[in-house]
């Protein structure tokens, strides 16, 4: 078979696992249901994303590890097998703390693990095209609540929250164990087509995590997701006490869907050829501004959807151009452990945004403060992304770490 082939087929098997695991974007969905049905506060329901987040940055470093010994698609397997019993396991919950342990350990721990494969195997099977291959993986995940989210938002009043999960559960077994059996590493050496010389080292870890620059992109990754993750853990309560209603709210998912696709597959594609580094500032200043403006204009059907799409663009964003930008700075060959530390950033803003959103709102009756808050962590987020510089390649031996220099 043909490296063409094969690596086509490792894109296909990526975007079958992303857009099932994708859809634990679509929580939102379910909670006005389970806060009716239990009396669940929002403070509680809100802790839900934040575990899973929380699972999905540290599991996504193991299976950094494991990946390079046990290989992607049985990691891929994992992460599905993980997903799918968590979901099932929920349509039986009668208490939080099993709410918590289904959808959000479980299903953060899939999350994690299935997440990771396609990003590294698509980057090795076309490495001169990290940004436009990380943006369709990355796309298609967050295509998956867009896809999944409206279609629950409908059902669950007419068959149950419970019959949802399982249904649910059900066609994403499929989806997840077909995309991880397709799912497969290039053989060593291999250059991909169109191969060309590359500046990029392949930096262990360890050398990494000495940098400068990575610390710096840590921070401004984290501080940089949080006015999305603070979004996407309230959109739907934040639209319906916008005065929407339900169905509306339950749209505005695919507006959102569709944003954070549009920004991980379009700036991926950006980003290969205007440059990462200049993708992400100007995404990071776009975010600065329309997160304020979505509480300002909230009320404004058509601006509420116009910068609503904004705010998950930019959010998509970040995640497609980061690991471009990891693979870019050191090279491929560790990029599953150097990635997996760098979106540990990403675990943080996972529990800063739900946590920001739930707090202000149960203190204050209104999300106005954490869309503010959220605005000056991005802003925060853009003056350290313009002091970074591509760090020059460090001469094998001795080894330097990257530093701040010109690039």
């Amino acid at each position: 078979m043909s490296s063409n082939v094969q690596g086509s087929r490792a894109l296909v098997g990526g975007a079958l696992l992303n857009v099932a695991l994708g859809t634990f974007y679509a929580w939102s969905v379910f909670v006005p249901a389970l806060e009716r049905e239990f009396g669940w506060t929002r403070t509680q329901t809100s802790l839900v994303p934040t575990i899973a987040s929380v699972l999905i940055a540290s599991m996504f470093l193991v299976a950094g590890f494991l990946q390079r010994r046990i290989g992607p698609r049985s990691v891929a397997t994992i992460g599905g097998l993980l997903f799918v019993s968590g979901l099932l396991l929920a349509s039986w919950i009668h208490s939080l703390p099993m709410l918590y342990l289904t959808w959000g350990v479980m299903l953060g721990a899939g999350v994690g693990f299935g997440y990771l494969v396609p990003i590294t195997v698509g980057s090795k099977w076309f490495p001169h095209h990290r940004g436009l291959v990380n943006g369709l993986a990355i796309g298609i995940f967050a295509a998956g609540s867009g896809i999944f989210g409206p279609i629950a938002g409908l059902l669950v009043p007419r068959i149950g929250w419970r019959a949802m999960f399982q249904v649910l559960a059900a066609i994403f077994l499929v989806f997840t164990m077909v995309g991880a059996y397709l799912l497969k590493d290039p053989p060593i050496g291999y250059q991909g087509p169109a191969a060309k010389s590359t500046s990029a080292l392949d930096v262990p870890t360890a050398r990494v995590l000495q940098s400068p620059v990575f610390l710096a992109l840590w921070v401004a990754y984290a501080l940089g997701c949080t006015a999305g993750t603070m979004v996407i853990s309230q959109l739907v309560p934040f639209a319906r006490s916008a005065g929407f209603s339900a169905n509306t709210a339950a749209f505005a998912l695919t507006i959102g869907a569709i944003g954070s696709a549009s920004g991980r597959f379009f700036s991926g594609w950006f980003s290969d050829h205007l440059g990462r580094l200049h993708t992400l500032r100007a995404i990071i200043l776009t975010s600065m501004l329309a997160t304020p403006l979505l509480y300002v204009w909230r009320e404004e059907l058509l601006a509420f959807y116009v910068l609503l799409f904004l705010v998950y663009y930019c959010y998509g964003t970040q995640l497609s151009v980061y690991p471009a930008l990891a693979g870019d700075f050191w090279g491929t060959r560790y990029l599953a452990t150097n990635y997996g530390l760098l979106f540990l950033a990403w675990g943080l803003a996972g529990v800063l945004g739900p946590v920001l959103g739930a707090r202000v709102f149960v203190s204050t009756g209104a999300y106005q403060y954490a869309f503010f808050v959220a605005a000056a962590m991005a802003s925060a987020a853009l003056i350290i992304l313009s002091l970074v510089r591509t760090p020059q390649p460090a001469p094998l031996a001795p080894p330097v770490p990257a530093t701040f220099s010109r690039g």
